[in-house]
């Protein structure tokens, strides 16, 4: 991997090479922050290029050291997480009987299954209607598992054999986090050891200042959908993976991993993208990975660009669509010259 420049205390800043179409950025740039009925409502935008901030534009009322919500970025970052623990040896994506009371079918489930959305649990992800959906149930209902996330997927029965259906589900991430926490040796109704195993191997490593992580009333983080961050921390998160997981010499996340979280297993019916591990893949930006999250929350990582583009909102959902192919042409103004991500997506 090229020597490049790591942010420490703040963001290097920097203009644009002259080898960037720079109209069509700023064009694109100037309809996500101004079209708000095409678009939705921009609260912050970032474009790092070669490790420097090129671009960087915050909605009204929002400023630099505004944190805000991640939504199903929190996915993602808890896919780091588990990487890590990984790298420790306290957890392997092969490993199953996951749950003591899971004594039928789902015991064959394995922590690779939920990482890819494959476990074949049951579950409705909608983010409207709350007759419905499982997502609201688990998040702010009030029924048996009330303020239990993982006690309420888990309680899901299986629709499809282990590892044969793709469906995506927070309950899915919040299993995880579950899962992570018993292999940390962490107590039920504590977060103690989460929290700290987050500042100290992944926030903190990299300069990550602002998240604030949120969890439930058992304890367990909501990996799911709530890390709260200024924008320029989430950028370093996408560094990160841009980055294969090291952190200038510190290699944070094992040989592999962010290749095996950019490992396509499914297409999403809902939005025609590929997924891997808790990460979503572009067809616009091939060798490209992606956090994403509701209303327009994105940190796109695009190794073959040298660029990291984070974008915060609120974007109703049939409004995404649109959004992304403006982000897709702020990305498309960075020309591509080969990926440095490497292709051993060796885990344990």
């Amino acid at each position: 991997m090229a020597t490049r420049d790591f942010p420490e205390n703040d963001w290097l800043t920097g203009a644009p090479g002259p080898d960037v179409d720079v109209a069509q950025m700023d064009g694109a740039i100037a309809e996500i922050s101004t079209k708000s009925s095409e678009f939705g409502t921009n609260l912050a935008l970032i474009v790092v290029h070669k490790g420097r901030i090129v671009r960087e534009i915050y909605g009204e009322g929002v400023t630099a050291q505004s944190t805000l919500i991640s939504w199903s970025v929190a996915k993602s970052i808890t896919h780091a997480l588990v990487g890590i623990a990984v790298k420790d040896g306290v957890l392997s994506v092969s490993d199953s009987n996951l749950f003591p009371h899971w004594q039928d079918e789902r015991a064959r489930i394995t922590l690779g299954n939920l990482l890819n959305m494959s476990s074949g649990l049951a579950w409705c992800e909608d983010y409207v209607n709350d007759s419905i959906s499982d997502v609201i149930e688990m998040l702010f209902g009030e029924g048996d598992f009330a303020g239990d996330h993982a006690g309420y997927a888990s309680a899901k029965e299986l629709e499809a054999a282990p590892g044969s259906k793709y469906m995506y589900s927070s309950g899915t991430t919040n299993l995880v986090t579950r899962i992570l926490a018993v292999a940390l040796g962490e107590k039920n109704g504590s977060s103690e050891l989460v929290e700290s195993f987050m500042l100290q191997r992944l926030f903190e490593p990299i300069g990550i200042n602002s998240a604030i992580p949120k969890f439930d009333d058992t304890g367990n983080f909501v990996g799911s959908s709530f890390v709260y961050a200024i924008a320029r921390d989430f950028a370093r998160f996408g560094y990160l993976y841009l980055n294969d997981g090291m952190w200038g010499d510190n290699r944070l996340l094992p040989e592999g991993w962010v290749q095996y979280g950019r490992t396509a297993v499914a297409l999403d019916p809902e939005n025609g993208l590929e997924y891997g591990a808790h990460w979503w893949m572009s067809p616009e930006d091939p060798g490209s990975m992606t956090a994403m999250g509701y209303e327009g929350q994105f940190t796109w990582i695009s190794p073959d660009r040298d660029l990291v583009l984070v974008r915060l909102g609120k974007t109703d959902n049939e409004l995404v669509p649109a959004l992304r192919g403006k982000l897709v042409q702020i990305i498309r103004s960075f020309p591509a010259q080969g990926s440095e991500i490497g292709n051993d997506s060796t885990h344990g």
